[in-house]
């Protein structure tokens, strides 16, 4: 499921972006795809193995991105209970993968994930406030959807730099998708 980004000479994309909830959206679809397609293709063993310093593996990360975003979307700004809102991260705070747990089953978590923020931004204004009592506490005022769409934009583009790197010293793959 590959995503393609409006090229910003290209005007017919531009029009169909040109409202920022949209640009936004398309931009964290892209993210999720490419994340999905760095992960494609590499073992069981290497997307469980860490060639950082840091100690992360490909699928802790993937699990990180998954939590990260329901912790901001659903739990945040909707402001729904959610099962373990920081089960990405272990009791020393790094991230943490279920040895039981698939690339396919958290690949697929990541797609539902971005079905369930799409279906949370195209009902809710960008300067709507986030719900308090859950990810937010009330004795300060929440941030609005437009903050954390661009915080959850920029922790998907960081990361998938991150797995660029990762990908790259497992086997040279690197960048985007060159059928984009």
């Amino acid at each position: 499921m590959s995503q393609h980004l409006p090229e910003p000479s290209d005007q017919s994309a531009q029009k169909k972006t040109a409202q920022p909830r949209e640009l936004l959206l398309r931009y964290l679809d892209f993210y999720r795809s490419e994340v999905a397609r760095k992960l494609d293709g590499l073992s069981d063993v290497e997307s469980r193995t860490s060639r950082m310093p840091s100690g992360w593996s490909p699928l802790e990360l993937l699990n990180h991105l998954v939590h990260m975003e329901r912790r901001w979307l659903v739990w945040g700004f909707a402001g729904e209970n959610v099962a373990e809102p920081w089960g990405d991260e272990g009791p020393d705070g790094r991230w943490v993968v279920d040895p039981s747990t698939t690339r396919e089953e958290l690949v697929n978590a990541l797609h539902e994930g971005g079905r369930r923020t799409r279906a949370i931004v195209e009902v809710s204004d960008l300067a709507q406030l986030g719900a308090t009592g859950g990810r937010f506490a009330a004795d300060r005022p929440p941030p609005t959807l437009a903050f954390i769409l661009f915080h959850v934009l920029q922790e998907y583009a960081r990361h998938t730099g991150h797995l660029d790197v990762a990908r790259e010293l497992a086997d040279g793959l690197v960048g985007e998708d060159p059928s984009m």
